[in-house]
């Protein structure tokens, strides 16, 4: 049995079901913060909260964000001082969440209105300390790219190391399960914590089915193909400390995988020989 959280929300509808503590760094997002809330606020799933941690951002974001705040207590505006990066930011939301459940959504990406409550049942039905699901590709305006990234059905240590099929935005943790959860000050943050979690033992379990939108913005770290491979070395090299050969094999793969899911790849389970 379940323990039971302290649950903090005191929105209108009740709902009894585990609460959901969304993870959102922010920074200069005001293009697109109003849509990934209203993206929250429109779930068939009532009982989450959403954290968000304005980066000192440089625009008008955290007064966006307050508004939406001061009108539904569900929503957290936790405004910092200085800029202290995604990493921290998001480290900053999970301490002060109390959901059962962590998800992750950044500012500028989308979540379909079942994404929680489809997403929630798979983990409760499995017992899942770890899952995601595929996603789809849109561009900065919000028009879809035709891309889908597919889950496999699961993905352990040794086939998630040189692949990019787990998409932050549609990852949920168990908190009951997982103790301990903080994402690594080195980046790619989110690969970087997944790989830590996945070298403990715990197994991603996908659900095959698009239930967020990743937004490819132009002026991204992300788009930014010459430091993101540099990153990804760097995070082989240091935190999984692969040797030369192995981070050479692995880092092949990555770039292998990150070409065809922008293409519209659509990888095959990825564990156990792909069965």
């Amino acid at each position: 049995m379940r323990e039971k959280r302290w649950n903090i929300v005191t929105y209108s509808k009740k709902d009894d079901r585990p609460l959901v503590s969304v993870i959102t760094p922010s920074y200069n997002s005001k293009s697109f913060i109003t849509e990934t809330i209203k993206t929250v606020q429109n779930q068939t799933y009532y009982n989450w909260e959403m954290i968000i941690v304005d980066d000192q951002s440089k625009d008008d974001s955290a007064s966006v964000i307050k508004s939406y705040a001061e009108n539904d207590s569900r929503i957290r505006l936790i405004p910092l001082s200085k800029n202290v990066g995604a990493a921290r930011a998001r480290n900053i939301a999970i301490k002060e969440a109390h959901g059962d459940y962590i998800a992750f959504l950044d500012s500028d990406d989308l979540w379909l209105p079942t994404k929680l409550e489809e997403q929630v049942a798979f983990m409760q039905k499995g017992n899942l300390a770890f899952s995601f699901t595929s996603y789809s590709l849109i561009d900065e305006e919000g028009n879809s790219l035709d891309v889908e990234v597919m889950a496999p059905k699961a993905v352990d240590y040794k086939h998630l190391i040189g692949n990019t099929t787990i998409g932050c935005l549609t990852v949920m943790l168990d908190r009951l399960q997982i103790k301990h959860i903080e994402m690594p000050d080195i980046q790619p943050e989110d690969t970087a914590l997944w790989l830590l979690l996945l070298r403990q033992g715990y197994i991603a379990h996908g659900l095959p089915k698009v239930l967020s939108k990743y937004r490819i913005v132009s002026n991204s770290t992300s788009r930014n193909k010459f430091k993101a491979a540099y990153r990804y070395w760097r995070l082989l090299r240091s935190q999984e400390k692969l040797n030369f050969i192995k981070a050479n094999f692995y880092f092949s793969k990555y770039a292998y995988n990150a070409f065809n899911k922008n293409r519209g790849s659509q990888p095959a389970s990825l564990l156990n020989g792909g069965k």
